[in-house]
């Protein structure tokens, strides 16, 4: 049976569309106060509107280190605590390694590792503080990563590089933090129908189309919901990785 998370709070961050803001909804829907982070501060004020709790809206991007920092400290501020934090934003830029705009690898250096790592660090402290009382005994860091995480693909190289590195990171982070009751948890969703693609050229996206042409793709809410039995578990339990895929997705 799912616990409630009533009277903790959650930090979102890439929260303004996607896999974040149907995971902002989840966490409000089970009884937690949403800290909502992102670039875009107007689709943060919408989604706040229709959040059924109280939600606070934090324009940042977490790439930078101090604004990274600020968003934590504003929400704990805000609210008292942190229990549960879902390191979400990314970006997907794919393409072949030969003569590939080096601007989108270091784009994503910057928000699927450098933003998460900001992220993780600035919050560490409140999870461990969460989690050392009332009330739930229990605190989680969840980091969204991708199959390539764990699968490599020709034209994914970089992307691979930065997803197979939260899957290291989140796990060496659970051994050192999991005596003490934060739980590190990696969700590694397939092809999901969010607006990642969107940010790739015109002629990746043609050949991204392509190879999901038959396949029913995930829907953001889908993703939520696991994030959301993740996190609602028993103080006894942690779920440590899930692997999410469209049931099409052979790959």
């Amino acid at each position: 049976m799912s616990e409630r998370l009533d009277e903790t709070v959650a930090l979102v961050t890439g929260a303004s569309s996607g896999i974040g803001a149907a995971t902002a909804r989840e966490l409000a829907g089970l009884g937690a106060r949403v800290a909502l982070v992102a670039r875009r501060g107007d689709r943060l004020a919408a989604l706040a509107e229709e959040l059924p709790g109280e939600a606070l809206v934090i324009e940042a991007d977490v790439t930078d280190e101090a604004a990274a920092r600020a968003a934590v400290a504003q929400a704990v501020e805000r609210f008292g605590r942190l229990d549960t934090v879902i390191a979400n934003a990314g970006v997907m830029l794919l393409g072949p390694v030969e003569g590939a705009p080096v601007e989108e690898w270091q784009r994503m250096v910057n928000v699927n590792l450098l933003g998460l790592l900001y992220t993780a660090h600035a919050a560490l402290p409140h999870l461990l503080e969460a989690a050392s009382g009332p009330p739930r005994e229990v605190a989680d860091l969840v980091l969204i990563s991708s199959v390539a995480g764990r699968v490599t693909r020709n034209g994914s190289a970089v992307y691979n590089l930065t997803k197979h590195g939260v899957g290291a990171f989140g796990d060496a982070l659970r051994q050192e933090v999991t005596g003490r009751h934060v739980r590190v948890s990696v969700m590694e969703p397939g092809a999901t129908d969010t607006e990642l693609p969107g940010h790739n050229r015109p002629e990746v996206l043609k050949n991204l189309q392509g190879r999901f042409s038959g396949v029913e793709r995930l829907l953001a809410e889908d993703i939520a919901d696991a994030i959301g039995y993740v996190v609602t578990r028993p103080r006894r339990v942690a779920v440590n990785e899930v692997l999410i895929r469209p049931t099409e997705q052979e790959g």
